[in-house]
């Protein structure tokens, strides 16, 4: 199977439209393809929760540390950090936790299963520490939450849940994140460019293939969606 670097590259008109427009396209994919909330029954309602809440708990920390001892630049590391500090202030798990179990969607041992694939292959990735590459992935999960919060939130209101203190967050907090990790990426490119031959979506189709795990949808080609909104 083409890597989504090759898909996305190989398409006419793409070879000027810029690294972030590529990214945030895949990103409106995956929300174009929520499956509609009114029509999906109780159990899928509360597996999206479950799932989700079994890859950010205990993972989103981990995954920005790696993408932290990457970077090269000092521009990139203060931002990360930041991210970091607010992760860790705030206790974002453990907030988290909290709209799981108000939802009555605490992630069980097959939703774990569910997931555990996927998961380990981002784990794995990222912690091989490729800094360009890690940034763009966590661009572009960053850049997905702040988008899917209101779904999320719909979802645990159909649950029952009036705990929102999880999704009113991060559907703020995560649009300057992701600004600031495509101001990271720059820096990082300026001063720690890549190597030619590097996929720098390597760790985007890994997410993306984790989320489409967690949301439960029919995978689907990148480049199907991106080809169509680039003329």
């Amino acid at each position: 199977m083409a890597s989504l670097a090759s898909q996305i590259q190989k398409d006419n008109g793409l070879q000027d439209f810029s690294l972030r427009a590529q990214v945030e396209c895949l990103v409106d994919e995956l929300i174009s393809s929520l499956p509609n909330p009114e029509t999906l029954p109780a159990d899928q309602q509360r597996g999206i929760i479950a799932r989700y809440t079994a890859v950010l708990e205990g993972n989103f920390i981990y995954w920005m540390t790696a993408t932290l001892l990457s970077v090269k630049s000092e521009e990139a590391q203060s931002i990360i950090v930041e991210n970091l500090s607010e992760e860790v202030r705030d206790c974002h798990p453990g907030m988290m936790r909290r709209f799981a179990l108000a939802a009555d969607a605490a992630p069980s041992a097959s939703d774990a299963m569910a997931v555990y694939r996927d998961l380990t292959n981002v784990r794995v990735y990222l912690g091989r520490l490729a800094a360009v590459p890690n940034l763009v992935a966590m661009a572009f999960f960053e850049g997905f939450i702040q988008k899917f919060m209101a779904y999320l939130a719909d979802l645990a209101r159909r649950q029952g849940s009036s705990d929102m203190e999880y999704t009113d967050v991060h559907g703020v907090c995560d649009v300057t994140h992701t600004n600031e990790l495509y101001r990271a990426l720059s820096a990082e490119m300026g001063l720690n460019p890549p190597d030619a031959d590097t996929n720098i979506f390597e760790g985007v189709e890994l997410l993306r293939n984790l989320l489409i795990t967690v949301l439960n949808l029919k995978p689907r080609a990148a480049s199907d969606f991106v080809a169509a909104h680039v003329n």
